[in-house]
């Protein structure tokens, strides 16, 4: 078995602070998600997650006006600057201090970040295709010029359009005028006059106006002119230029308030081109105006909690919105008032997950009560069931994968139908429980859990939904329970220090028991349903034959899991050992190897035949978390104990931010508006999927997923010196060497030329191509076809392409399967689909040929068709013509006039 898995995208959270970026065109948004950044692209419906990640959780977005150069900036003031179309980190950075602010200038040339009190400009680093030796700059980040006379953090800066003067926003009450280069007759100007700190301030189009945003609500107006209090120059007296500019400057003209009802503006974002200034309050309700008069739109609540930050996209079409507390992401058409993107993940620690029998969909369980459905080619999540009322603590797939078990803490066990999205059956006990653990026969029919408050197994029938048996037997709460694939038995573990196997479907119920050192945190069955892996509390897995309920190996994880140190633990890394196990295991696919997390920041892949650890995979190295440092900072230790604990809220500038509306002795559970300051790191789920080419893991970042199908944008074969995009150009429009201008291709591997070969190529010569195609190149024209059949209108042509392969080398196909099997499901998917639309639309155009045969006929219109022997149909204002057969007398469409 393969591997080499990497890191491949990231579900389960959409935003955690920080700003939200549109790209140039629109079409793609950049979200801050803990350490690292996601982009959905709101066109396609997709998303992915870029494979770099921060120390620190990000707080700072830029991008560069033509979008492909990305700023990324930690709370600590790292940056890595990233090729955004190659997914590239080129550069690492740092400010040495926390920034609060970053904007590039509109020429691309220059962006200002707000350090502190201060303002620095940068130089932007220039890319190949700028410089005209087409080199990277050897120090791409050079400082133009710092800026001092902020007194307190600079909270927003903002370009003119010609990228001369910029505007700054301060907690100090003031904005405040720049210039980027000495402006002859120019002085930096201080806009005071508002009583709470200053979040934006923005020049209007023509940059005759300045608006100025504060905290409390207030939005000021502001204007070049003369004080109207000065003494007017007489007429045949001359106007110095300096006397007219002590008596001109920038004048408060209007004065505008929200009035939110003791609401405090959190962000604001203003769209010069449409005039439009949108407000995010603290209340969840956000705000859309027009100005310069100031007139409400239209408002709208869409959180339960402060907005972070809203952005507008740059036709002035599309906003923005992120919220924290809830994880929530909403991009908004306020002209259409309609949802463009509304996405949340899981505001508490996920429980559990599972992949769909096909490999499509992920469902995760959390302590919020909530279910989620996630689409894992898009990356969004489809669905949330609510109807838990606490949290969820299993699922379980029936084997068919249209019928989804969950178990929850508030008592109940609920059957979900996943065709129609519907709770359609609710178990409960006699007795009020919470169930921790949960299992499904493979057949359906039956649905097993357990409780950590009665020591009793309970069974129901799915199709009656009565309570079936109670299975006595345990004297511990139970952990765990699983069926054998098969069906024949089903296992539980328990804190008593035993695993006991029931055949549940004999006769006589009888359970083995098989003794264990210590508590049992999880059991899975390997796929033929002849072994069993065990997980214990001390850190030991051990496999067991169900047939003869012998131990037949174990491997001792307690070194392999271990690893980080927590604030408050006193003892190193490698010498807190002890208190790390597996909470969660699962096999792979064909049953050879073991995925195992847990209590700590590593996956752990043993080998089940030579009991070796074959690879260990880090789910952060987010220094945010607690639990990710080998080694603590001495430094960071005070009389008080670690700094990481001590509460700073009442120490904050704002009184938003020093009132603490926590519940007292809450931890979890209790308040789920307030999450902990540093959680702890830890994997409480994890599952193959059935192809075995990725596997998922349930983390406190989020979702992850590992997969071997990460394929690099530029990953060469078989490379020389001739073989370059031009040549390759060459060969195709010159030569017409079809066959040689694909391989060439295919050994660059860069997709926009491998797509303009596979279009230039004739559908007369693709059966020619594919028959003299190497073997070699097989798998990839597989995989780029099957993308191809998805993406492109050319579905007839691709078609012919998938039939040539197949035609030629079927049988290498089926000699390969395995090898080549994840590319053999991108093609039936995709033949999948062209299928199903191709039905509907054949469906639509019966239909309508139904719908038009039963109108009534008009006495003109039938004569007048009779003579050309065409039969017309009148309806209103709206005229068809249907061409009748002369063999069959069935209707053939032609259109509509």
């Amino acid at each position: 078995m393969k591997t080499e898995f990497k890191f491949s995208n990231l579900l389960g959270t959409v935003y955690s602070q920080g700003n939200l970026l549109f790209s140039p065109d629109g079409s793609c948004l950049f979200s801050p998600v803990g350490n690292r950044v996601t982009v959905f692209d709101l066109v396609n419906n997709k998303s992915h997650t870029l494979p770099f990640a921060h120390r620190k959780n990000i707080a700072r977005l830029g991008l560069t006006p033509r979008g492909n150069l990305l700023l990324s900036v930690d709370e600590d003031g790292h940056v890595i600057l990233t090729n955004v179309p190659r997914r590239i980190a080129l550069h690492h950075f740092t400010f040495k201090s926390s920034v609060s602010a970053l904007a590039f200038s509109p020429s691309g040339r220059h962006f200002a970040v707000g350090v502190g009190r201060n303002i620095q400009v940068w130089h932007t680093p220039s890319t190949p295709d700028q410089n005209v030796d087409g080199e990277l700059e050897f120090a791409p980040f050079v400082l133009h010029r710092v800026y001092a006379g902020h007194y307190d953090t600079v909270q927003s800066i903002e370009w003119s359009s010609d990228s001369r003067f910029f505007l700054s926003a301060a907690k100090d009450l003031t904005a405040r005028i720049w210039s980027l280069d000495p402006e002859e007759g120019f002085v930096p100007t201080t806009l005071a006059g508002h009583r709470e700190g200053v979040l934006g301030a923005y020049f209007s189009k023509d940059q005759e106006t300045i608006y100025t945003i504060s905290k409390d609500g207030a939005v000021f107006q502001w204007a070049y002119l003369r004080n109207p209090n000065a003494p007017e120059p007489e007429e045949d007296q001359e106007v110095d230029d300096e006397d007219e500019d002590f008596h001109t400057r920038w004048r408060i003209t209007e004065r505008h308030y929200f009035l939110q009802n003791n609401a405090k503006v959190n962000c604001a974002a203003y769209h010069a081109e449409s005039n439009l200034l949108v407000a995010g309050f603290s209340n969840g309700v956000f705000g859309l105006y027009e100005m310069p008069e100031f007139n409400m739109i239209h408002t709208l609540s869409i959180s339960q909690n402060d907005i972070d930050f809203v952005t507008i996209n740059k036709t002035g079409e599309w906003l923005a919105f992120g919220a924290s507390k809830l994880g929530q992401l909403l991009v908004w058409e306020w002209q259409s008032e309609s949802y463009i993107l509304k996405q949340q993940g899981h505001f508490d620690s996920m429980n559990a997950l599972i992949y769909s029998p096909d490999g499509q969909k992920i469902v995760t369980t959390a302590d919020d009560g909530k279910i989620k459905v996630w689409d894992v080619n898009s990356g969004f999540c489809i669905v949330t069931f609510t109807e838990h009322s606490s949290g969820v603590t299993a699922c379980e797939f029936a084997k068919k994968g249209n019928v989804l078990f969950t178990s929850s803490l508030d008592g109940s066990i609920r059957a979900w139908d996943l065709t129609r999205y519907r709770n359609f059956r609710t178990f409960t006990a006699p007795t009020r429980l919470s169930f921790s653990s949960l299992a499904v026969d493979p057949s359906g029919e039956v649905v097993c859990a357990g409780s950590l408050d009665s020591f009793d197994i309970h069974i129901w029938s799915v199709q009656t939904g009565q309570l079936l048996d109670r299975l006595a037997g345990h004297e511990g709460p139970i952990s765990s329970l699983a069926f054998a694939p098969n069906g024949g038995v089903v296992v539980s573990g328990s804190w008593d220090h035993t695993v006991r196997i029931w055949s549940i479907f004999d006769r006589t119920q009888t359970s083995e028991p098989l003794q264990l050192q210590a508590d049992v945190l999880d059991v899975a069955f390997r796929p033929d349903s002849r072994q069993l892996a065990v997980s214990t509390l001390d850190g030991q897995l051990t496999f067991w034959s169900v047939s003869d309920a012998e131990q037949q190996s174990g491997v001792d994880g307690r070194r392999d899991v271990s690893g980080g140190r927590k604030i408050t633990d006193r003892r190193t890394a490698a010498n807190a050992a002890g208190t790390k196990s597996f909470s969660a295991i699962r096999y792979s696919a064909d049953g050879t190897c073991v995925l195992a997390g847990g209590n700590s920041k590593y996956i752990c892949l043993y080998s089940v035949d030579s009991l070796v650890l074959l690879k260990k995979y880090t789910v952060s190295i987010n220094l945010s978390l607690s639990g990710t440092q080998e080694f603590l900072n001495s430094k960071l230790l005070t009389e008080a104990g670690p700094a990481g604990l001590i509460d700073e809220q009442g120490d904050a500038s704002d009184l938003e931010d020093r009132i603490d509306r926590t519940l007292p002795g809450s931890t979890r559970g209790g308040d789920p508006s307030a999450r902990k300051r540093m959680p702890e790191v830890r994997v409480t789920g994890v599952a193959f999927a059935p192809t075995g080419r990725s596997f998922c893991a349930a983390s406190t970042e989020g979702l992850l997923i590992y997969s071997l199908d990460t394929m690099p944008l530029f990953d060469p074969i078989d490379l020389d010196l001739a073989v370059t995009p031009a040549s390759t150009i060459h060969v195709l429009e010159k030569e017409k060497d079809y066959l040689k201008a694909l391989v060439m291709a295919f050994r660059l591997n860069e997709a926009p030329l491998i797509r303009q070969v596979f279009e230039a190529i004739p559908h007369n010569n693709i059966s020619l191509v594919v028959d003299e195609l190497p073997v070699v190149y097989v798998p990839r024209l597989l995989c780029f076809v099957g993308m191809q059949t998805e993406e492109s209108p050319h579905l007839e042509f691709c078609l012919l392409w998938v039939q040539a392969i197949l035609n030629s080398h079927g049988e290498w196909v089926r000699e390969n399967r395995a090898s080549v099997d994840a590319e053999l499901r991108t093609v039936s998917r995709a033949v999948g689909q062209v299928r199903d639309e191709l039905r509907r639309l054949a469906d639509e155009n019966c239909f309508t040929i139904d719908y038009l045969l039963s109108q009534p006929v008009g006495t003109n219109g039938a004569q007048n068709g009779a003579q050309n022997g065409q039969k017309t149909i009148t309806n209103g204002t709206d005229t068809q013509e249907v061409e009748m057969d002369d063999d069959d007398g069935d209707a053939e469409w032609i259109g509509l006039d």
